[in-house]
Parts: structure tokens; sequence; C-alpha cells
């Protein structure tokens, strides 16, 4: 099971993608490697990868918009629906959106995951950061 799961689970380039002290490349794989598929699907915008141009997360576009109830759940929804589109090694169970006390121009992202092979259960936090048009 722990050889499928990893198989499964894949590996690939550390992010960001930087040499070791001796210039090699450093890999990452299992769990660690899922989670930071996450952050990069979270980190691109729609149109960025010039041959895969649907691929990210639309919350780039809502940058300047008030930080609202409303917002929070546009954010809420394109997290999980570009989660669902382009991480297939996982089910989203729950996406929150939360603006720190006394830091509007920030959102913080909360995503309980799923890791299908395993079944293990994982969160990420990933911040997003605003720039509102009117203050």
């Amino acid at each position: 099971m722990a050889e499928t799961s990893a198989n499964f689970l894949g590996r690939g380039w550390q992010f960001p993608i930087k040499p070791d002290g001796q210039g090699r490349l450093t890999y990452v794989s299992g769990a660690e490697a899922v989670r930071q598929s996450i952050w990069i699907i979270l980190s691109t915008a729609p149109r960025e990868r010039l041959m895969r141009e649907a691929f990210g997360c639309g919350v780039h576009d809502l940058v300047f918009d008030s930080n609202t109830a409303a917002l929070h759940g546009l954010v809420q929804e394109h997290v999980r629906a570009s989660l669902i589109d382009w991480e297939p090694r996982i089910d989203v169970v729950g996406v929150r959106v939360e603006a720190p006390e006394g830091q509007r121009h920030v959102l913080l992202i909360h995503i309980d995951y799923r890791i299908r092979a395993n079944n293990s259960f994982f969160n990420l936090v990933y911040p997003f950061f605003l720039l509102e048009g009117a203050d």
C-alpha cells in the first residue's frame, strides 16, 4: 500500500526551484509534493502559463476588491473550483476565508483536504494580499 500511495502521489522538483549547495535540483514526494502543488495552483493566475492558460486560481482577479463577506465567498469558491480542477490527488474537505483583525489587506485562506491515496487529512493556510481600490 505504501509503495502504491507513493507512486500515486509522485515526485517532483521542490518549489521554489533552486539548486542545492552542489548545484543539483532538490525533489519532494508524497504529501509534501501535494502541498507544494496546491501552493502552486493558488499562486498562479489564469492565463499566466502559455501552454496551459486555464491553469491556476482566479483569486488574482479579485485583488482590488474591498474586503467584504461577499469577497470572502468569491475567494472560497475560486479556491475550491481550482483545486477540484487541477489537483486530482485530493478531496477538498473545506475552504474557509478570514481577515485577521486589524489587517484588512490580508485574507487567510484555510484549506482542509484529504489525500485520496491514503485518506490522510491535511490543512494549509494560504495568505492572500489585497490592494483595495478605495480606502
